[in-house]
């Protein structure tokens, strides 16, 4: 993804998913081929650990590009918490992340609060 437009339609009108270092954010798009965006902010330090960052997460996701179905956008963003974050680490919560956001997306997950009684 490259404009903002992109960006804020994603965050928006998206499903997200938290994990310790990244927040994902992921929309379907029908008829398009997917889309990844990496949005690092320098509340995660200098420019050279920004960089860092994103080409760690560039490479995470295209791990897993081969995997990803077509016809959504994605949006990566970076928490400070990522700046002291291993490759493996990144990957780990991209991968856990990115199947979370999907499976909310396909609607198969349970609405907040289901199962539990309130009696």
């Amino acid at each position: 993804m490259r404009t903002g437009v992109q960006f804020s339609q994603t965050i928006r009108s998206g499903v997200r998913s938290g994990r310790r270092n990244i927040v994902l954010s992921a929309a379907k798009q029908n008829g398009e081929t997917t889309r990844i965006g990496f949005i690092v902010s320098k509340a995660v330090g200098n420019a050279v650990v920004r960089n860092r960052v994103k080409r760690r997460l560039r490479e995470a996701a295209s791990d897993t590009v081969k995997t990803h179905p077509h016809g959504y956008y994605i949006a990566v963003r970076a928490l400070p918490a990522s700046k002291n974050a291993t490759y493996q680490q990144l990957h780990h919560d991209y991968t856990q992340a990115l199947t979370a956001a999907l499976t909310k997306l396909a609607g198969e997950h349970k609405p907040r609060g289901a199962g539990q009684s309130h009696e």
